[in-house]
């Protein structure tokens, strides 16, 4: 299935604004400690193990005075716009803003995250408001009918009113770039430019991208990896979960069945775009999402504790050691998009 550009170009503009979470639901689990040398290029949001490659745009967690600052401003023009539509809305300062209930979680230690949470995928309902949520517009918004706050979504997030990021149609085809962001896409553009733009600068890296893939693929068929992976899949299947294959099996086998137990597998119809996002567990058999929630906690535990024997080490020194190589051959085209980066 092709992705559109477009699309994903606008979603890429929420992402700077600080408008979603870009938070990987079990990420903590990935964690091999330490920054890989590719790592020192491509920002702190690279990971390259468990069979993904992930590049966060932007620098570090932190963020500038000089973010901070347009932070500020799509507020105040979000407040603005709002205001134009009939709806109160408060900028809020991103100073101000407190700090998830998830931080506390996602900074656990990985075998601590997976015996509480598992992957994070059935244990965690990102689609619930944070109760400890002190951002003005949440008690603005919960005070309005079940009518008005439709309304008031849809001129906050236009076509994202229902949390979900479109992706792509059931045909195949380009999806069609959504037409009504709401207040807060139209602050954003303002801000940060247009998706497109920040698209064509990554475009600029699609060869240096690919490359980083076929290392991995290396990385994951260097008999190292494999004997060690091979030894990970029997220690899972002594451990009563037989029939994982790859270190990425068992997180996705996980989302495959929360997908089945949400009803969101079910294949769109022709012409119609596709969204994904956080699942609604309100509709959901609660005996059915406990089971699954043991499952998954049992797994990823059983998962955390076979890595450890031996994948973990074994992939470490493998990926480090054709990183380095990878680094000699390309530092050059390295340096140039971390500093491109840089300046983002």
């Amino acid at each position: 299935m092709k992705t559109s550009r477009k699309a994903l170009a606008l979603v890429a503009v929420l992402a700077l604004a600080g408008c979603g979470s870009t938070k990987d639901p079990g990420a903590a689990t990935d964690d091999t400690s330490g920054k890989s040398p590719l790592a020192e290029y491509m920002g702190e949001g690279f990971s390259s193990g468990g069979g993904r490659m992930t590049i966060r745009a932007g620098g570090g967690q932190e963020s500038s005075e000089e973010e901070l600052a347009k932070q500020r401003k799509v507020e105040d023009a979000t407040a603005t716009c709002m205001k134009t539509a009939g709806f109160e809305y408060v900028a809020v300062p991103p100073e101000s803003n407190a700090k998830s209930k998830f931080d506390e979680a996602f900074n656990l230690p990985p075998d601590k995250f997976a015996e509480q949470y598992g992957y994070g995928i059935s244990t965690i309902d990102w689609d619930k408001p944070d109760d400890s949520d002190t951002n003005p517009n949440t008690k603005i918004r919960n005070a309005l009918s079940a009518t008005a706050k439709k309304a008031y979504d849809k001129a906050l997030n236009g076509q994202f009113a229902n949390g979900n990021v479109i992706v792509a149609p059931a045909d195949g085809k380009d999806a069609k770039a959504p037409t009504d962001m709401g207040c807060r896409g139209k602050a954003a553009q303002e801000v940060y430019g247009t998706g497109q733009s920040k698209l064509d600068d990554f475009s600029k890296y699609e060869s240096l991208f690919k490359d980083i893939e076929a290392l991995n693929k290396r990385i994951d068929a260097d008999q190292r990896v494999v004997d060690a992976t091979t030894g990970w899949s029997d220690c899972l299947a002594d451990a009563g979960h037989a029939g994982f294959k790859k270190p990425e099996d068992a997180r996705n086998k996980v989302s495959q069945k929360l997908d089945e137990l949400t009803g969101t597998t079910a294949k769109p119809k022709a012409g119609q775009n596709m969204a994904v996002g956080p699942p609604s567990f309100d509709k959901v058999d609660a005996q059915k999402l406990a089971d699954l929630r043991k499952f998954e906690i049992d797994l990823a535990k059983a998962d955390q504790t076979c890595k450890a024997k031996g994948y973990e080490a074994a992939y470490k020194e493998v990926q480090y050691q054709l990183e380095k190589e990878f680094v000699t051959a390309n530092k050059t085209q390295l340096e140039a998009y971390r500093d491109a980066m840089a300046e983002r």
